[in-house]
C-alpha cells in the first residue's frame, strides 16, 4: 500500500469533513459528532499549545472510556505533544513509575481517579493538572469537584474558549512520537513503546484494507480519508454506516488503535459503554443495530452464557473480531452458529511494540477463513516463525512451532531508555515478541502459547493453550487457565484454573481425568481447581 505522510490528527480532519453531523461516540444519551469532536480536539490542542504543552512533551490521559479521551487524545496529537495511555485503576506505585518514566509535563485525570494523581505527582515532572468525571461526560457544562490535586484545573473549562481550528505544527511524522504506549505489564514491569505518528497512520490503514476493503486518499485540505475499493458483496458494511459497542479500553493498544482511530477514519459510530453489563450490551446491540462486535475473549464468553443472547435481535451484525488473547475454538463455533454463515469471524493477532496489530483474519466475506488461527499478516508486514533458543531467524518449516518474529512498518522505534531490551527485541529489523506459533503452508499464523507461559515438564515443553482448549470444549466449562506450580523433581506441573458453575468437586475430577486421557502423559493435568473468575488485565489477557 501507500501511505499518505500524514499525522494522526489528519484522520479525525478528514472524518469531520466526509461524515461532519453523523454520530462519532454515543455516551449514555450524549451524542458527539465527527465535526464536534474535531471542533473540541481542536480548542484542546490550542489550549494545551497556551499552557505552554510544547511539541514533543508527554501528556499523560488517565480516563476511562468517555467523550473527553477522543477529545484529549487528538488534542494532544494535534499540538504536537505525544500521547501516553495510562489505567485509571493503576497502583499508585505503578502509576508513579510509569509517568516518571515517560516523563509526562501534563495529565488528564478523572475525579474519582485523582486522589492517585495528588499522591504520586511529586515523583514526576507533571505541572499541569486536568480533572473531569462522567458528570461532565454527559454534560461539558458540569463542574468538577478539584480539591483532590491542589492547583488543578477543570477539563472543560480549560479549553472551553480556545480556537477551534487546528493549530499550525509542524510534524515530522517519522520521528514525532505520537504515542508513549506501555506493555501490558502481564510478566513485569511496564515498557515504554516509541511509536511515531507514522506508525499509527500505517497501522489504522492496513486494518482500515483488510476489515473495510478500503484505500487511503487526501481530502485535499489535508485530512485523510478511505475510498472503499470493494464491492459491497465482500464488505457489505459501508464507509460511514458502521456501528459499534465499544468495551476496549482506549488506554490500551487495541483500544486505541482498532475501537478509536479505525472507527473515526471509517465514519463508525461508537457506542460507549462504561462497564460490561452483558444485558446491557446485548440491548444496545439490538437498539442501535450494531454492525460489528469486537473485543476480548471474556466478553464473547459472557455474551454467550447470557440468556439474552439467544434471543435479541443481532441480524444487524455482519462481523466480529477478537484480540488481547486467544479466542476458543469452542466458542468461535457457538458464535457462529448463533449469528450465521455470512457473519465475518476473524481473530487478530498484535502487541504494543507493532502499534496494535500484525494479523487479522481475512474481513472479505468469499476469503478462506482458518478456525483456530489468527489469520494473515496486515499488508506490508511480514511474519516468521523461527527457533526461539538461537540467533537465526530463518524460518522454520510449515506446522512447527517457534518464535513468531515481525517485520514491517508498525513495529516500534523501541523502548524508552532501554538501549539492552531493545536490542534483544529488534533483531536485523525483526521484533521478536516471545510468543509461540505456527505457520501453515497458506501463510495462516497461529498461537501456540506465550514463551513465558511455556511450562516445561522433565524436559518436555508444555503448552497452556492446548490444554485449555480442551477444557472448553467440556460441557459446563465456560473458562480456564493453566499455569504452572514449581516441582523440585519435575520442574514445573500443570494446574488447571476452572471457571464451571454448578459443577460439583467429584465432577472436576471427571473433568481432569476427561482432558487428560486426549493428551500424553507428560501433557497431563495434575491439579484442577475450581474458581469463581480468573484474574484478567484490562485488555482481557489472564493474569
Amino acid at each position: 500500500m501507500t501511505y499518505p505522510e500524514v499525522p494522526v490528527g489528519a484522520l479525525l480532519a478528514g472524518s469531520a469533513r466526509r461524515f461532519g453531523d453523523r454520530t462519532a461516540i454515543h455516551y449514555a444519551g450524549r451524542e458527539l459528532s465527527f465535526a464536534a469532536l474535531h471542533e473540541r480536539a481542536c480548542a484542546f490542542a490550542n489550549a494545551l499549545r497556551g499552557a505552554g504543552v510544547a511539541p514533543g512533551d508527554v501528556v499523560a490521559i488517565h480516563l476511562p472510556n468517555c467523550p473527553q479521551y477522543a477529545i484529549a487524545y487528538y488534542g494532544v496529537l494535534m499540538a504536537g505533544a505525544t500521547f501516553s495511555p495510562t489505567n485509571p485503576l493503576l497502583p499508585p506505585p505503578d502509576l508513579a513509575a510509569q509517568l516518571a518514566d515517560c516523563g509526562a509535563v501534563a495529565v488528564v485525570t478523572w475525579g474519582p481517579a485523582a486522589p492517585a494523581i495528588a499522591a504520586v505527582r511529586e515523583r514526576t515532572a507533571i505541572r499541569l493538572v486536568l480533572v473531569t468525571d462522567r458528570a461532565q461526560a454527559l454534560d461539558p457544562t458540569a463542574a468538577v469537584a478539584l480539591d483532590a490535586v491542589p492547583g488543578a484545573q477543570d477539563f472543560e473549562a480549560f479549553h472551553a474558549d480556545a480556537p477551534t481550528t487546528a493549530p499550525d505544527v509542524a510534524i515530522d511524522v517519522h520521528t514525532r512520537l505520537a504515542h508513549l504506549a506501555y506493555t501490558g505489564g502481564t510478566t513485569g514491569r511496564s515498557k515504554g513503546v516509541q511509536l511515531p505518528h507514522r506508525n499509527v497512520v500505517v497501522n489504522v490503514l492496513q486494518f482500515a484494507r483488510v476489515g473495510a476493503g478500503a484505500v487511503p486518499a487526501l481530502d485535499g485540505q489535508g485530512g485523510l480519508v478511505l475510498d472503499q475499493v470493494e464491492p459491497p458483496e465482500e464488505f457489505p458494511t459501508r464507509l460511514g454506516t458502521g456501528v459499534a459497542v465499544n468495551l476496549t479500553p482506549w488506554f490500551h493498544a487495541m483500544g486505541t488503535i482498532g475501537a478509536l482511530n479505525l472507527p473515526v477514519l471509517t465514519g463508525s459510530t461508537t457506542v460507549l459503554h462504561e462497564r460490561f453489563d452483558p444485558a446491557a450490551y446485548l440491548a444496545d446491540a439490538e437498539r442501535f443495530r450494531v454492525t460489528s462486535m469486537g473485543g476480548a475473549p471474556p466478553l464473547y464468553g459472557a455474551l454467550i452464557r447470557h440468556p439474552e443472547f439467544a434471543t435479541r435481535d443481532l441480524s444487524s451484525v455482519r462481523s466480529l473480531s477478537s484480540g488481547a488473547a486467544p479466542l476458543p475454538v469452542e466458542m468461535i463455533e457457538a458464535l457462529q452458529r448463533r449469528l450465521g454463515d455470512d457473519v465475518v469471524i476473524a481473530e487478530g493477532y498484535g502487541l504494543t511494540e507493532v502499534t496494535m496489530g500484525a494479523t487479522i483474519g481475512p474481513g472479505a466475506r468469499s476469503a478462506v477463513r482458518k478456525v483456530g488461527t489468527v489469520g494473515l499478516p496486515v499488508p506490508d508486514t511480514e511474519v516468521r516463525v523461527v527457533d526461539p533458543a538461537s540467533d537465526d531467524l530463518s524460518p522454520l518449516p510449515p506446522g512447527e512451532p517457534g518464535e513468531v518474529v515481525i517485520r514491517g512498518p508498525q513495529v516500534m522505534v523501541g523502548y524508552k531508555d532501554r538501549p539492552e531490551e531493545t536490542a534483544a527485541a529488534l533483531v536485523d529489523g525483526w521484533l521478536r515478541t516471545g510468543d509461540i506459533g505456527t505457520i501453515d503452508a497458506d501463510g495462516y499464523l497461529a498461537i501456540v502459547d506465550r514463551q513465558k507461559d511455556m511450562l516445561i515438564y522433565k524436559g518436555y515443553n508444555v503448552y497452556p493453550r492446548e490444554l485449555e482448549e480442551l477444557l472448553h470444549a467440556r460441557p459446563g466449562v465456560v473458562g480456564a487457565a493453566v499455569v504452572g506450580r514449581p516441582d523440585p523433581v519435575a520442574g514445573e506441573l500443570p494446574v488447571a484454573f476452572v471457571v464451571a458453575p454448578g459443577m460439583a468437586a467429584e465432577d472436576a475430577d471427571a473433568l481432569m481425568e476427561a482432558v487428560n486421557a486426549q493428551v500424553t502423559p507428560y501433557k497431563r493435568l495434575r491439579e484442577l481447581r475450581l474458581v469463581e473468575t480468573i484474574p484478567v488485565s484490562a485488555a482481557g489477557k489472564v493474569l
